[in-house]
């Protein structure tokens, strides 16, 4: 190399991403990084429309692109599996459904540097998949501090200057970091991130997350793919305790549950009592006028009154479909049982 700074492994895992996974590559490979300094180890859940296709035609073109195998189809299998493969002194985990900013692995890389930190990450900015309203309305309340609470990750600050975190997107990882507290947890479906940062934190690891480093993430567009997700969010919020020894969310990722069985056991006690019945009405009524205001707010700010009638019902269907979720999950955790013994404890590079 002719430069004195460190490779970097990029992993992608991608599963059926064709719409989005030539726009991800791009915006890789027209960072401001050397080239000869990346690899990017695409690593595929054996898609099944073209996204192989397409990322083919990105390796003959692009020497320090690889494609690699994920036949159990899930992020964190991806994940190690580029882990293991990987070269670079520094090891990246991009999303195949995301944008970067062209100075994302040259920031994420000074700051691992300048500021002794062993991951550094950034935000994410959604976007909507195409520019139907019910999309934009979707993008804010995913976006917005009464949507998704204090994250840091979605939330958008003034104050750019980086800081510590459970957890950031489009981490990038000191190579060290995967030797001393191990690799993924492949039972977490979803909420590896959460979980392994937080792992990172227990072991006397520093995660730090900067604001300017900002990735555009695709947002379904459409009120039924919005409601199941939220719902899936809702149930692996709660599903990582089975498999994890250590508390592997943060707070605000509980709150919709504890909301939501407030609501429904104020609302069947309420037959029985007129007391939980003016409960269930405080209740109902403080949350839609929160919502209302932050509405009203968010309108202003996009300068389209129509936000003032559709956030309410947008940010009702996010929260309660996460509270349900969260409450499924809590059930299966009951029936299932709970697996003491993480997995990622069991698991280290070898």
């Amino acid at each position: 190399m002719k430069n004195n700074l460190p490779s970097v492994s990029i992993i992608i895992p991608s599963l059926n991403e064709e719409k989005y996974v030539g726009k991800c590559l791009d915006s890789i490979i027209g960072q401001d990084y050397p080239r000869e300094n990346l690899e990017v180890i695409v690593v595929d859940g054996m898609s099944e429309d073209g996204t192989r296709d397409i990322i083919e035609q990105y390796i003959r073109k692009y020497p320090f692109v690889r494609l690699l195998d994920n036949p159990k189809k899930i992020t964190p299998c991806a994940l190690n599996i580029g882990i293991k493969s990987a070269k670079g002194e520094i090891i990246a985990w991009l999303s195949a459904h995301n944008e970067y900013v062209k100075t994302h692995i040259s920031k994420c890389v000074k700051y691992l540097k300048e500021l002794n930190a062993d991951a550094v990450g950034g935000v994410i900015k959604p976007v909507p998949k195409n520019s139907s309203f019910i999309g934009k309305t979707i993008c804010a309340a995913i976006s917005h501090p009464f949507g998704v609470g204090n994250s840091a990750l979605k939330v958008e600050s003034k104050d750019k200057t980086p800081h510590g975190a459970d957890t950031a997107f489009g981490v990038c990882y000191r190579g060290k970091v995967f030797e001393k507290i191990g690799i993924f947890n492949e039972q977490l479906i979803r909420g590896q991130d959460m979980e392994f940062g937080l792992r990172l934190k227990r072991n006397g690891l520093k995660t730090l997350l900067a604001p300017e480093i900002i990735s555009y993430y695709h947002v379904n567009s459409d009120l039924r793919s919005f409601i199941k997700h939220s719902f899936n969010d809702g149930v692996w919020a709660i599903l990582p305790f089975k498999y994890t020894n250590i508390i592997p969310v943060s707070l605000r990722h509980l709150i919709p549950l504890v909301f939501v069985l407030g609501v429904l056991c104020a609302g069947i006690l309420s037959i029985f009592s007129a007391l939980f019945g003016w409960v269930f009405l405080f209740v109902i009524a403080s949350y839609f006028t929160g919502s209302l205001y932050f509405s009203i707010k968010i309108a202003f700010k996009q300068k389209d009154a129509r936000f003032i009638f559709a956030m309410p019902f947008i940010f009702a269907i996010f929260h309660f479909s996460y509270g349900l979720g969260s409450i499924w999950g809590l059930m299966k955790c009951f029936i299932i049982g709970k697996d003491r013994k993480s997995q990622a404890e069991k698991t280290k590079i070898n």
